[in-house]
């Protein structure tokens, strides 16, 4: 009797963790997502289990762990590689998205510009900017969620505080998130 009982509550759970993944299959792979847009993605993105105490929709961030969890309802999170600040510049804290831009422009910061007087002070949106495909603005901080033309970057520490991503995933996310949503950043 409590074989059968274990078995059952196993199928429910297999049944009820595929139910949950087909919500979310990326239809990016046959529909194509754009010209030059790079599908190669060192740490693809997977639905997981994810005990938290936050409520579904809220984005945590792990920067020891170098990745993103959209938290789902059912304790389930996607799970996402990201790049993130090198020795230095990680940082910690609760903030809200309070922008989403596509394909956004890039004008560095005067602290940036310190550091890196080659860069240029201002690049239109598009393939070749470092923002990549989407950006999420985290309050009034600085930083950003974007997406990066550069994905051998994914799990590595080495921007100036932001979170990168593939353009791919950057853009899944984007389409999932909204202006207000509470981003938790987690050393």
């Amino acid at each position: 009797m409590t074989r059968v009982l274990a078995l059952l509550i196993a199928v429910a759970f297999a049944f009820n963790a595929r139910s949950a993944f087909a919500q979310y299959v990326d239809s990016r792979d046959f529909m194509g997502f754009g010209p030059n847009i790079t599908t190669a993605n060192p740490i693809p993105r997977q639905l997981v289990y994810f005990q938290s105490r936050y409520a579904p929709g809220t984005i945590v961030i792990s920067t020891g762990e170098r990745r993103l969890y959209l938290v789902l309802p059912n304790g389930q999170a996607l799970r996402y590689g990201i790049g993130v600040g090198r020795d230095g510049f990680r940082w910690g804290g609760v903030h809200r998205i309070s922008a989403k831009k596509e394909w956004p422009s890039w004008t560095p910061p005067a602290q940036m510009l310190r550091r890196r007087p080659d860069l240029p002070r201002h690049m239109k949106g598009g393939i070749d900017n470092p923002l990549g495909a989407r950006a999420m603005y985290l309050g009034s901080t600085l930083y950003r969620i974007h997406g990066s033309n550069e994905p051998e970057t994914i799990g590595q520490a080495v921007s100036s505080g932001c979170f990168r991503m593939t353009n791919e995933d950057v853009a899944d996310l984007y389409d999932r998130v909204s202006v207000g949503t509470t981003v938790v950043v987690k050393n």
